[in-house]
C-alpha cells in the first residue's frame, strides 16, 4: 500500500542522509536549492513514516516535531490528541468521555491552532477542539515549539498546523476505505470509525486539474466512573463549647457565619493552604480560641454514561493552468454531538445531631479520616441529561503564483463559522438517610461509604440506594447554552530571493482578520416538588456495578431518568409550575445574550533567511519581526438588570523573532533561536458583567463571577538551544534546552460582596502575575540496521521532558485588596514526563507497544469556600497502549488495538494525597478491531 510522501506528507524527506559534499560545499558553490528533494519517496511503512517525520524536524530552520499520516493511523488511538500524546515535549490530560481532551505542549496549552496555515477556531473559543477532528482526514501535523515572524502571534505554548490530504499530493487517482469497531468495557458496547476518501487529478488542455474528497463519522459509546470525597469544612471537637450565647455541640459543624453574629466570617474560607492542620488547632469564635477538627462535608459519586458522534467532511479542488500557477478550494466541516447522562449520587456527612459513632484522625492532625456512625444525613441522587452540538464549517479559496524565476506569491480568503449549543436537563430525588458510615480514604485514595437500615420502616431496607421508596422528588434544572463564532480573513504572502550572496529570502506578508464571537445562556430552577418517587415508576432509572468493584461504596442506585424527563420536557415543566408559578414553560424560555464581540486583527511581517559557511560548515537562519495590531469592541448585557453596556480596546505590538542553525557536522545540528509571542485573553474573561449563584453548599455565601474588558494579552519571551543527531536513517536523538519568561498572566482576584442582600464571593481575573517556565526535553529514535534473525525490525521511540515553573499570584483579603505575594507552580506543568514505544516491523506486520506517564501537577484551585487548600493537584497519570496491523495484501490491512491496557485509575487530591485526597476516576480500556482498504 505504498503511497508517495507528496500523498502522505505534502513534503518530506526520507533519502539516506546526505555527504558533506553536499550539504557543505565551498562557499562559491552554495547551493541555492533545497539539500534534498522532498516530494519523491515512497512512504510504505512505520519506519519510513517515522523516518519522514525526522526529516521534517531536520529540514526545518524552526524547531518542528511532526507526525505523518501512516504515523497517525497506525498510533494505537481514537483519535488525534492521543496521538500526539508521544510527542517530544507534548502532555495530554482531562480524560473522559473515551478519550483526552487537552494537550499541552511542554506545560503550556495555549495552543495556536491552524488548518493548513490558517487560524482555526471552535465556536466563541481562540483555539479548535482538537479531538472533534477525525485523525483519518489528516495527512500530517506539524507542532511547532519556535516561531517565525511569518507563523501567527498567538499561542505562548506553541503552534500546531493540521494539514489535510490534496489531490495534487497524489500521481493519480487514490481511493482509501477504512471500518474500525471500538469495544468501550466499561460501557459493555462497541462504537464505530468509518472513513473514506477519493481523489483523482486530470491533464485537461485548460492545465492539471484535481479533486478530493474525504468522508468520516466516528460513534463512541462511553462509561466514565469516579467517586470524590467533598471539600473540608471545621467542624468542634468532640466537646461541647460556650460562646457567648451560643452553645456547639460536639462535632457541630461551624459555618463562616452564625445567627447573624456580627463577628463575620467566623472563619477565613479560601486561603492558600487552608485551615491549619496540626492537632490543637483553634479558631476565635466570639472572642474564645476553640480547637477543631477538618472533615469533609459530603461523599459523592458520578456514573456518566453516553454516546457521542463525530461527523467531518473535506472536499478540495485543484488547478494549475500552467506551471506559474495554482488555484485551491477547501471545505472542510466537522461535526459533534453528543448525549450524556449523569447519574448523579450525593450524600452529606456533616450533620451533628442523635448518637455518634467513633471519629478517627490522621495521626499527627486534626483532620478526620473516618466517622463510624453520622446519623441523619441529607441525600440527593439526580439525573443529569445534557446534549451537545458542534457544527463548525471552513472554507478557503487559495492562489500561489511564481511571478518571476525569483518572486513568488500567494494568497487567501477564508470563511468560517462555527457553532456549539447545550441543553441540560435535570431532576433530583431527596432523602435523609437513617445514618452513614464513611472512611474517607482507606489507603487507595478512594472513599468508602455505607448506609444504615433503619429498624423502624419495616419491609424498606435503608441501605439500599436502590429502592425509589425512599427518595422524594426533589428539585429540577432547566439550562442551555449557544455559543457562536465566525470569521473572514485574507492574508497575501511573499517571497523573494535577491542575488545577493548570504541573503537567500526575503519573506514578507500581511493578514486581516475579523472575528466574530457570542455567548448565550438561558438558567431556570425550582425547588423540590416532594411528592414520592415511587410514584412515578416512569422516572427510575438504576445503574449497575458502579465503579467495577475497586471501591467499597453503593454499586447501585436509582435517579431520574434523564432521557424520560428530556424528552418529555413540557409535561415536567408543567408539574412544577403548578406549584411553583414563576417557573417558565418551554414556549416561554428564551436565550439570554451575555456578550457579543468584534475583534480586528491587522497583522504584517518581514523575515530575512540567509546563509553562509564558518570554516565549511553550513550556517543559515532567520531574522524576522511581527506588527500586530487588534481592535476588540465589545457588547454585553447584565442578567440581572438587563442593563446593556460595551466597551472598545485597541492594542498593538510589535514581536522580533530570529533563528539560527549550524552543521557541525553533515549530521550534527546545533540550533538557537528567540522569539516573542502572545497569548489573548478568552473572550468570556472580557466579559464585565457579573454572574450570581447563591450557596449550593451550606457554607453561608454564594459566588459570583466576572470579566474584565481592560485585559492585556500574556506577552512571552522565549529562548531555546537545541542539539541534534542524525545517525541513520529513521534514527535521530536530540536535546533542547528552553526558557519563557511570561509577563501578564491572568489570574482571578477574589472579594466578598453583598448583592441584593446576600453575600457572595466575587471573582475576577487580571493581569497581574508574572512568571518563568525553563526546562530541557530529549528524543530518540533508533530503528537498528541489520539486526540478527527474528531481532531485524526492532525500533524504539522514546522522550523526556523536564519542566521548572514558577508563578507569582497575588494574595488578596476579603475586600479584595492586595497583602502580599505567592510564588507557586504554573497551572498544568508536570515535572517531569516520558514516553516510550517498542516498535517492531516486519514485511507483513508491525506491532507496537507505548506507554507514557507524567508527574503530579497543579491542575486548578477549587473555590474559595471551604477550609482545605486551594490547590487542587492530578496525581500521576499514565497509559499502557498497544497496536498490531496485518497487511492481508497489498491493499488490505487488518488493525488491532488496545488502549489503557492497565485500567488506571486517576486521582486528585489537595496538597496531600493521603490526608486531603480529592477524586478518583475509573475510565474504559478499548478494543478496536479493523480494515483499511486502498487502491
Amino acid at each position: 500500500m505504498a503511497l508517495t510522501l507528496g500523498a502522505m506528507l505534502g513534503r518530506a524527506q526520507t533519502a539516506p542522509a546526505p555527504t558533506a559534499a553536499t550539504v557543505n560545499p565551498p562557499p562559491s558553490t552554495a547551493p541555492t536549492e533545497p539539500i534534498v528533494k522532498l516530494d519523491e519517496v515512497v512512504v510504505s511503512g512505520m519506519r519510513t513514516s517515522l523516518s519522514a517525520a525526522l526529516d521534517i524536524k531536520r529540514e526545518s530552520v524552526q524547531l518542528v516535531d511532526s507526525i505523518v499520516s501512516e504515523d497517525i493511523g497506525k498510533f494505537p488511538d481514537n483519535n488525534l490528541v492521543e496521538a500526539l500524546q508521544r510527542m517530544t515535549g507534548v502532555q495530554v490530560t482531562n480524560r473522559g468521555a473515551g478519550e483526552i481532551a487537552t494537550v499541552s505542549i511542554r506545560g503550556l496549552n495555549d495552543i495556536n491552532t491552524t488548518l493548513n496555515g490558517q487560524n482555526i477556531f471552535t465556536a466563541s473559543g481562540t483555539a479548535l477542539a482538537l479531538q472533534d477532528v477525525p485523525a483519518s482526514l489528516l495527512s500530517r501535523v506539524d507542532v511547532y515549539k519556535t516561531r517565525s515572524a511569518d507563523l501567527i502571534e498567538a499561542g505562548i505554548a506553541g503552534s500546531m498546523d493540521i494539514r489535510t490530504h490534496r489531490p495534487f499530493d497524489f500521481k493519480g487517482r487514490k481511493f482509501v476505505v477504512a471500518a474500525r469497531g471500538i469495544y468501550q468495557e466499561q460501557a459493555d458496547r462497541t462504537g464505530s470509525n468509518l472513513s473514506a476518501m477519493y481523489s483523482d487529478r486530470w491533464d485537461t488542455s485548460a492545465g492539471k486539474v484535481g479533486a478530493l474528497v474525504a468522508l468520516a463519522f466516528v460513534k463512541t459509546p462511553y462509561r466514565d466512573q469516579n467517586v470524590t470525597a467533598g471539600a473540608m469544612v471545621p467542624f468542634v471537637t468532640d466537646q461541647a463549647v460556650t460562646t457567648g450565647s451560643v452553645t456547639w455541640v460536639p462535632y457541630e459543624r461551624i459555618f463562616t457565619t452564625r445567627d447573624g453574629i456580627a463577628e463575620n466570617p467566623i472563619w477565613q474560607a479560601g486561603l492558600e493552604d487552608g485551615l491549619p492542620t496540626a492537632p490543637g488547632s483553634t479558631i476565635t469564635m466570639n472572642g474564645v480560641k476553640v480547637p477543631y477538627v477538618l472533615s469533609r462535608d459530603a461523599v459523592f459519586q458520578n456514573d456518566y454514561t453516553g454516546t457521542r458522534e463525530r461527523p467531518a467532511a473535506n472536499v478540495v479542488l485543484q488547478w494549475a493552468p500552467n506551471k506559474d500557477s495554482e488555484y485551491t478550494f477547501e471545505g472542510f466541516y466537522n461535526g459533534y454531538r453528543n448525549d450524556i447522562f449523569n447519574n448523579l449520587f450525593f450524600s452529606f456527612v456533616d450533620w451533628w445531631g442523635g448518637p455518634h459513632g467513633k471519629v478517627t484522625l490522621y495521626p499527627g492532625t486534626n483532620i478526620v479520616k473516618a466517622r463510624e456512625r453520622t446519623p441523619w444525613v441529607y441525600g440527593f441522587t439526580s439525573g443529569d441529561l445534557t446534549k451537545g452540538k458542534t457544527d463548525s464549517y471552513f472554507y478557503s479559496v487559495s492562489g500561489k503564483w511564481n511571478v518571476t524565476p525569483d518572486l513568488k506569491l500567494k494568497s487567501a480568503l477564508t470563511y468560517q463559522d462555527s457553532q456549539y449549543t447545550t441543553d441540560f436537563f435535570a431532576m433530583r430525588a431527596d432523602h435523609v438517610h437513617n445514618a452513614i458510615a464513611v472512611d474517607f480514604n482507606p489507603g487507595n485514595g478512594i472513599p468508602a461509604y455505607q448506609f444504615e437500615d433503619d429498624p423502624a420502616t419495616a419491609g424498606i431496607n435503608e441501605s439500599n440506594m436502590a429502592d425509589p421508596r425512599l427518595w422524594n422528588i426533589a428539585q429540577l434544572y432547566d439550562n442551555a447554552n449557544k455559543f457562536k463564532g465566525d470569521a473572514y480573513t485574507w492574508t497575501a504572502d511573499g517571497d523573494y530571493k535577491p542575488q545577493w550572496s548570504m541573503l537567500s529570502a526575503i519573506k514578507f506578508g500581511v493578514r486581516y482578520d475579523v472575528r466574530e464571537a457570542s455567548e448565550y445562556q438561558r438558567t431556570q430552577s425550582a425547588d423540590a416538588l416532594g411528592v414520592p418517587l415511587n410514584s412515578y415508576p416512569e422516572l427510575w432509572h438504576f445503574n449497575h456495578d458502579f465503579f467495577d468493584g475497586h471501591s467499597d461504596v453503593p454499586r447501585s442506585w436509582v435517579v431520574p431518568n434523564g432521557y424520560a424527563i428530556f424528552d418529555n420536557a413540557e409535561k415536567w415543566r408543567q408539574l412544577y409550575k403548578a406549584k411553583f408559578p414563576a417557573f417558565k414553560l418551554g414556549n416561554e424560555l428564551s436565550l439570554f445574550e451575555n456578550f457579543n464581540v468584534e475583534e480586528t486583527t491587522t497583522a504584517a511581517y518581514l523575515r530575512g533567511d540567509f546563509k553562509t559557511f564558518i570554516a565549511d560548515r553550513k550556517l543559515d537562519g532567520q531574522v524576522g519581526a511581527r506588527y500586530v495590531n487588534v481592535k476588540t469592541d465589545m457588547d454585553f448585557t447584565d442578567q440581572g438588570t438587563l442593563t446593556r453596556g460595551s466597551a472598545s480596546v485597541t492594542k498593538g505590538k510589535l514581536l522580533p523573532s530570529g533563528s539560527l542553525r549550524y552543521a557541525i557536522t553533515p549530521n550534527l545540528m546545533l540550533r538557537a533561536s528567540y522569539a516573542e509571542t502572545l497569548r489573548r485573553p478568552s473572550f468570556a474573561d472580557l466579559n464585565p458583567m457579573i454572574n450570581y449563584v447563591k450557596d449550593v453548599t451550606n457554607v453561608g455565601y454564594g459566588t459570583a463571577t466576572g470579566g474584565n474588558p481592560n485585559l492585556k494579552p500574556t506577552e512571552s519571551k522565549n529562548y531555546d538551544v537545541a542539539l541534534e543527531w542524525y545517525f541513520g536513517k529513521a534514527s535521530s536523538i536530540y536535546a533542547t534546552l528552553f526558557k519563557r519568561k511570561i509577563d501578564g498572566f491572568v489570574v482571578s482576584f477574589r472579594k466578598r460582596v453583598t448583592y441584593q442582600n446576600y453575600d457572595y464571593i466575587l471573582t475576577q481575573p487580571d493581569n497581574t502575575s508574572n512568571g518563568e517556565l525553563k526546562g530541557y526535553e530529549v528524543g530518540l529514535v533508533y530503528f537498528p540496521d541489520n539486526l540478527p534473525g527474528l531481532l531485524n525490525g526492532l525500533g524504539v521511540q522514546a522522550s523526556y521532558t523536564g519542566l521548572d515553573s514558577q508563578q507569582d499570584i497575588p494574595i488578596t483579603d476579603s475586600a479584595g485588596k492586595v497583602t502580599g505575594t505567592l510564588t507557586r507552580d504554573l497551572f498544568g506543568v508536570s515535572k517531569s514526563s516520558y514516553s516510550a514505544v517498542l516498535a517492531y516491523e516486519r514485511k507483513r506486520f508491525s506491532t507496537r507497544l507505548s506507554y507514557v506517564w507524567r508527574e503530579a501537577f497543579l491542575n486548578n484551585y477549587e473555590a474559595a469556600l471551604f477550609a482545605n487548600p486551594l490547590g487542587v493537584y492530578r496525581a500521576p497519570e499514565s497509559s499502557l497502549d498497544f497496536q498490531l496491523t496485518y497487511r492481508v495484501m497489498d491493499n488490505l490491512v487488518l488493525t488491532f488495538d488496545a488502549t489503557n491496557l492497565t485500567e488506571e485509575i486517576y486521582q486528585s487530591y489537595y496538597k496531600n494525597a493521603y490526608t486531603n485526597n480529592f477524586g478518583s476516576s475509573l475510565y474504559s480500556r478499548t478494543f478496536a478491531l479493523g480494515a483499511r482498504y486502498s487502491f
